[in-house]
């Protein structure tokens, strides 16, 4: 038996952007530049499939003008404004032994490094990010290549090598997202009986992930991680927060069905 089966370790593996954060990375370094309409150079390059979904911002940074001039020291900054979700501290400590199981906490996302670095300072060990890396010019400073993008399949392989370095099996895997950059490493673990949680109305992300959770709390992503896993009943999950000084004021239950009608055009016909 491997020393993951005997201490019950899991991983909880979560994307940055919307999904730890409120802030799109990309928008708040756009917005510390002067730079404008980032949202539309995005969506350029979404026409053209040129980069993975997700992968956007690393593209513009190595070729677009407007980011020529982007430095280690501008990302950090970037990360430094960063509006986090709340708890994110707590969340990790009662992940550390939940049910006698032990949670190692990785953040796998296509933001720059050095911007999840700053935002997660004393809150995520750094062996623990895995965001976008770029190798800077020793005599500029700017970035002048990509050495890795975690974003669509990329991110796949990022939790392939964590998994397999911590010697556990799929079924003690999560992974929390947000949108379209994480739909191939959902669709991954879903054929491998892991667990996936979408952490917004993103239709093509709900439709995939096992569960949805919408709140502005990072404790939310621990309410799936106990019914899903440990088959925590209502009175337990809140039993628990409340020992834990925290009170789930609102929870709801929704099921949401989304339809859209086209005129049948052969009723539309008047009658001969």
């Amino acid at each position: 038996m491997s020393a993951a089966a005997k201490r019950k370790l899991y991983l909880l593996a979560s994307d940055f952007d919307h999904t730890l954060s409120f802030n799109d990375s990309g928008l708040v370094l756009s917005e510390l530049l002067g730079v404008s309409a980032f949202e539309e150079k995005v969506r350029s390059l979404e026409r053209l499939h040129l980069v993975q979904q997700g992968g956007e911002l690393a593209y513009l940074l190595l070729h677009d003008p407007d980011f020529r001039d982007v430095r280690p020291e501008h990302l950090r900054e970037t990360g430094r404004r960063i509006r986090l979700k709340k708890n994110i501290p707590l969340l990790i400590e009662l992940l550390r032994n939940l049910d006698g199981a032990e949670f190692d906490f990785h953040v796998i996302s296509a933001a720059p490094q050095e911007v999840i670095h700053a935002a997660l300072d004393a809150i995520i060990p750094p062996e623990n990010i895995h965001g976008t890396l770029f190798e800077t010019d020793a005599g500029t400073g700017r970035i002048s290549a990509i050495r890795r993008v975690s974003a669509g399949y990329g991110k796949v392989a990022v939790l392939e090598e964590i998994r397999q370095r911590l010697g556990i099996s799929y079924n003690r895997l999560v992974y929390v997202g947000d949108g379209s950059s994480d739909v191939h490493v959902m669709l991954h673990l879903n054929r491998n009986d892991g667990l996936t949680i979408a952490v917004s109305e993103n239709r093509f992300i709900t439709q995939i992930a096992r569960r949805t959770v919408l709140s502005d709390d990072a404790l939310s992503v621990a309410v799936p991680v106990m019914e899903e896993i440990f088959a925590w009943d209502s009175p337990r999950v809140r039993a628990f927060f409340e020992m834990h000084g925290v009170t789930l004021r609102e929870w709801t239950k929704v099921r949401t069905d989304r339809l859209s009608f086209a005129p049948n055009l052969s009723s539309l016909q008047p009658p001969q």
